[in-house]
Formats: C-alpha cells, structure tokens, sequence
C-alpha cells in the first residue's frame, strides 16, 4: 500500500482521541501481527469469534475495532527493517544530545571552558598519571602534570616571542612543523599556545618546496616553530617566509641558520608558573582552535578550520565510543593529522587517560607494543589492520589486553579476518571530513558500514544522497534545477546541509576555496549544502556504505592525495610537457596508488633516473606515482579539463595498454619499464607497492 493511503490511519487516530474512545487496539493488532505472523493473527481472530459471546462485553467501541481492522489492512505485514535497531537508535541520539549541550554550555561560559581547560583540570587532579608514552628509538613518557608544567613554560616563552598581551589580543597563529620524534616537546608547545588563546596550525613535516610555503602562508601564521633536524626544509624556503614576514625558530638549543632563534635556552629556563585563564577569555566557541591540512580538488594543502567547538566535539570521540578514564590508547597515526591529534591526544587528555604514540606504523612492532604498555583501544585507518592481518600470523596473535579498535575506512572482509585472528575486539567505526561539518558512527557494530543513519539523527543532521556525474564531479539535476536523490541502496553523492548547529567553517584564506565546496537549491531553492565529494550508499535500515570519492582526489596509504599538487611537481621536470595525474586501484589493496600520464617535451626521451630523484625531493611517498604512462597526447574535454577517467579504467595492465609504462622502483631508484612480469606480481601482491 502507498504511504498516502497508510496515513489515513492517523487522522483516524486523533478522532477516537477526541471522541474518548480506546486507540490502543491498532498498535496492539499491528505489534501481534509483527510478532507472530499472519497465521497466528488469523487463528487469534477465529477463536474471538468462536468466543464472542463470553468476551463481547470487554471489547472495546466498534471504532476502535475498525481502526484496528484498518491498520491490519493498510500498514506491512513486516515491520520496517530499521525498526530493530530503535533502541541503539534512541540511545545513540540521546547521548549526542547530552554531549552537544554539554560542551554548548561550557563554551558559552566566561571565560569558556575549552579542551585546554579540562586539560588543567586533568593535571591538577591526577598530577602522576602517564599521560603520554612515546614508543621507538628513544622511549619516554610524561606525566599530567609534566606535561602541564611544560606547556605553562612554553606558554610564557612564546608569548614573550609573540610580542606579550597587545599581539595575543589578535591571537597570533603559529605554526609547527616537527617530526614525530619530538612528539612530547611539540605537544607543549601546542597546549601552551592553547594556554594563550592562539590558534596553531601543524604542518606535515614531509613537505617541502612549494607545498611547505604555501601551507605557511596560508595559515595566516606569523611564527613557525621548526624541528633542527629539517633544518634542511627550513633553508630552502626561508627567504620566502622572511618575504612573507614569517618570524622562525628551532626547536633545539642552537641555530644553524642565520635569521633563526633557537628556543631550547628559553624553554628550558621559562617559570612553570600556571597561565591565567583571562589570557584566553576572548575565545568563542566558533574561535579557530586548528588549522588541519587537507587535500582536495584545488590543487595545494588547504587549512581546514577546526573551531573550539569542533575540537571538544571530537575530544569527546573517545568516551562517546566507550572509552574509559582507565584505558590505555595505542595510536601510530601523525599529529598533523585530525585523527591522531585531535580524537587520538587531546582525547586522550580530555578523558583522563593514557596516549601511546608511535613514531610511525610497523606491523611486526604493532602487538609487541600493545603488550608492553598494557594497550586496551587502538586507532586505525583501514589500511592499519589490513596490514596486520597480512602480517605473518604468531602464536601470542591473541594475546593481548586490546578490547576495543576505533578509525575509519575497514572493509568488511578485513573486519571479520581481522577478528578471527586477533580475538573479539569491538569495532567502532566512523566517518568524517576534518573540514566537514557531519559524521557517522556505526554504533550499531554492522561489518562493512562506516556509520548509522535514524530518522531522529535525520531530523538533528540533514542529509542528502543525490546522483552525479562522474566525470564533471557535481550532482546532476532535475527539470526543476534541484538534485536528484538517490534510492535505498543506490550510489550517491553524500551532502550535509549547513545550518546554525551545523556549520561549514571552510579553510583558511580564500574564501573562494571554502565556497566551492558549497552546493545550493539541493532539494529546495535557497537552501545550502556541503559537498563531501564521497559516493556512499544507505540501506533501508539507515546503514551507510562507501563507495568512491569524486573529484581529482584520491586516497593512498591513509592520506589523501591532490592531483593537482602532483601535476605541478611533475611539470617542472624539463623533458615532460604535459602531465596528468589519477589514481588507480591495486588488487589487495586499499584506496588508489598515483599514476601519471605524461607528454614528452619536443626531442626528449624518459629519464627514469631523473624523474626519481624529481619526485624523492619534492613530494612524500604517499604522494610519489607509482605508474608512468607516457603518450603522443593527452586527453581534453571541451573545456580544456584532462580527461581522466578512461585512464582510470585502463589502469596500469600492459594487456590493454600499448603506450610505455614505468614503474616506480625504490631500490634502483628509478622508474624502470613495466613488464608483463612485474604486472603479474603486483597484481598476484609478490611485488609490494
């Protein structure tokens, strides 16, 4: 029956309401009907009437008898497939309501109340608790109130630095490009520029050139903090930043650089002396917090904005999937990144517990480390436990204290291979964009989904599946000019809508870059939504799946990789004239590696040698093309846009392709001639990329 015809039932409802008649026996015909099934229902129905004489004086008025007979009639012989799930559902929005209004209600004190305040109250109350455990080379660890000593030095040395209470009136960015092994000393400083109110942005340390200056200036930072061991970095572009009116320090005692302080002396001979909370009484709670770099469809990083709002929204991740005060939390992923910094560390902080950091994945460290340090949640990205399912299996495999995994992007097979070998740890799955302004949870633990859908949530977090095109990378419309949504269990484009309590805060900068991912008159004229640039699909029970993601962005190794950025480091090797940049899947492996096709310059031949030694200097791994093809001419659409995407079906198979392709090899270190050979083995995973 149509849903027109099921909403008779309603009006029929409220009537027996007004008329003081029963309305009980509709849901009472319905739920018995669910619950034990036509047959059962019809032999019920024979024995009343069979009984009718003995029981007609306790039945209740005949309209209530017909509305129930109509709903019989008009509504599924099967509950609705999502009903199953209505208690998680109404539990799940019942917490998020309480965390929203809670951290609503501390951001709108005076001064608020943000994660470096609770921080403080961290400290205070359990000063010797291990806050931070920093696996690799050199092990450490530090306490709560270590830390917080450390951070108040910090605080009252940069705001020396930063020109004292005039200069933090403006709250001065600052930026930090550290690696990994000075996780704890970059922490302090982080949490002792939040002491002051100044926004930080963290920088990947991987970058150089180009891309390095660009994600300065485009902080809006006036001071960089830069670990002595890229001293190197630092030098290649320093006259651009001093250009730029950028102030550089070393994190370290001396400098070898003229122009640049060093900050170790200061740091070390600062007072630890606690930083008043009216230094930080002008932040709101849509103040930013962090600049997060991201890659997308434009070309260089962008800084994504992350308020304090959204900091406590995600400081609050931990205990929202079950976390307690008492766990011990393993992460290997950087600080650079929202999940390690901000879900992993400062939630860390904000519950109470204790952060395990890792310099950098291994798979044969992974479980010894969880051993030794008592790990009882770990963090993923779905490539994390693909890799230690690939891992050579060991006895001690399920010996361990971990209980629960929490990250996103696990595929369904590995979720259950990932279980059957490492014993029954819960999985929490999740979606979400650091510039974006909606996430998911699979709080209801299907494999393979990245998160649950209610129509409660709905209601909270308007969402919209639409059809695209897959070529232009936009929604397709109507006659009407509106998009098109998409069926239960169809491929769509996922758009949020933007709203008061649901904010788009965009980049840092150009506005035009936040604007273009801004859809309007989606379902109907004047409203507005955010473009995820993911392809999902959602079930008839609210469950959603990834698919894709659209746009000249593609996904390797954890990170997200712009076409773009690639295009422009390839373009400055002089024998090539043209390049296009995409990415292509791999079997047995998770997201696309980077593949380029490119034009030879006029009387130039390849040079694998040189191209290597290019890509080594200005781009990270993840970022490097695997596959070289190298064609008489590339592709354009009527708009002068490359066309990408029947490079992308053709992929890397030297069956279909006759144009020369190259593989990247980092032992010879060069790019060398793909051959039917080394096809078969990347593909058969003998030859890992």
């Amino acid at each position: 029956m149509g849903i027109r015809r099921q909403l008779i039932l309603l009006p029929l409802l409220l009537l027996l309401v007004g008329l003081g008649q029963p309305w009980w026996p509709a849901p009472v015909v319905l739920a018995l009907r669910w619950l034990l099934g036509d047959t059962a229902c019809f032999v019920l129905l024979g024995l009343a009437v069979l009984a009718w004489p003995w029981i007609s004086s306790w039945m209740p008025h005949w309209l209530s008898l017909g509305a129930a007979a109509l709903t019989f009639i008009l509504l599924p012989s099967q509950p609705p497939p999502g009903l199953r799930w209505l208690h998680k559902d109404l539990a799940f929005f019942i917490k998020i309501i309480h965390v929203g209004l809670s951290i609503r209600k501390r951001l709108s004190l005076q001064p608020p109340d943000t994660f470096v305040d609770s921080f403080e109250r961290r400290a205070r109350a359990q000063p010797d608790k291990v806050a931070l455990v920093c696996t690799g080379p050199k092990p450490c660890s530090i306490t709560y109130g270590e830390l917080d000593a450390r951070a108040c030095q910090a605080a009252w040395v940069l705001k020396d630095k930063l020109g004292g209470p005039a200069s933090l009136e403006t709250r001065v960015s600052t930026a930090l490009l550290i690696l990994p092994s000075k996780a704890t000393t970059a922490l302090s400083l982080f949490l002792g520029l939040a002491k002051l109110g100044c926004p930080v942005a963290w920088i990947n340390p991987h970058g150089r050139g180009m891309p390095l200056v660009h994600s300065v200036l485009s902080s809006g930072a006036q001071v960089l903090v830069v670990d002595t061991d890229l001293r190197e970095s630092l030098e290649d572009v320093l006259p651009k930043l001093q250009a730029g009116n950028i102030r550089c320090f070393y994190l370290g005692h001396t400098s070898p650089t003229p122009g640049v302080e060093a900050l170790g002396a200061a740091l070390d001979a600062a007072r630890s002396d606690p930083v008043p909370a009216d230094l930080r009484a002008r932040t709101g709670r849509r103040s930013p917090a962090l600049f997060i770099y991201t890659s997308g469809t434009t070309g260089l990083p962008k800084a994504a904005i992350l308020t304090q709002e959204r900091v406590l929204q995600m400081c609050k991740m931990l205990a929202f999937l079950d976390a307690t005060a008492d766990d011990v939390i393993y992460t290997v992923l950087p600080l650079y990144h929202t999940m390690g910094l901000v879900v992993g560390v400062l939630g860390c902080l904000e519950l109470g517990a204790t952060c395990v950091l890792a310099p950098k994945f291994s798979a044969s460290r992974f479980w010894d480390d969880c051993r030794e340090h008592g790990v009882t949640v770990i963090q993923y990205v779905g490539e994390v436990l693909r890799y230690l399912c690939s891992a050579p299996q060991r006895p001690e495999d399920q010996t361990h204290t971990v209980r629960l995994a929490m990250g996103n992007g696990l595929r369904e097979e590995v979720w259950e291979t990932f279980q059957q070998r490492f014993g029954p740890i819960k999985i929490w799955e999740f979606y979400g964009a650091t510039e974006g302004n909606m996430g998911l949870v699979n709080y209801a633990g299907r494999r393979g989904a990245i998160g649950k859908m209610s129509c409660l949530l709905r209601m909270l977090c308007p969402f919209e599946l639409v059809q695209f095109d897959t070529e232009m990378a936009d929604p397709l419309r109507d006659k009407q000019g509106l998009c098109i949504p998409v069926g239960p269990g169809e491929a769509g484009l996922l758009l949020t809508q933007v709203l008061g309590h649901q904010p788009y805060m965009g980049y840092r900068g150009s506005r035009e870059q936040s604007q273009r991912k801004l859809v309007s008159n989606v379902r109907r004229p004047g409203d507005l939504y955010y473009n995820t640039g993911d392809v999902m699909a959602m079930d008839r029970e609210g469950f959603f799946y990834f698919r894709d993601r659209l746009g000249d962005t593609f996904r390797w190794k954890g990170e997200n990789v712009s076409t773009r950025e690639v295009e422009g480091v390839l373009s400055l090797v002089d024998f090539l004239q043209e390049v296009n940049v995409y990415g292509v899947s791999v079997p047995g492996c998770e997201g696309k590696v980077g593949m380029a096709a490119v034009k030879l310059a006029p009387g130039q031949t390849f040079d694998g040698q040189k191209l290597y030694q290019h890509v080594s200097a200005w781009l990270p791994l993840y970022a490097t093309p695997h596959f070289i093809r190298v064609q008489d001419s590339l592709e354009v659409t009527s708009t002068f846009k490359l066309v990408k995407s029947q490079l992308v079906r053709e992929g890397f198979d030297v069956g279909v392709i006759a144009d020369p392709l190259f593989i990247l090899d980092n032992q010879a270190r060069t790019f060398q001639s793909l051959t039917a050979d080394t096809y078969r083995a990347v593909c058969e995973g003998a030859r890992k990329l």
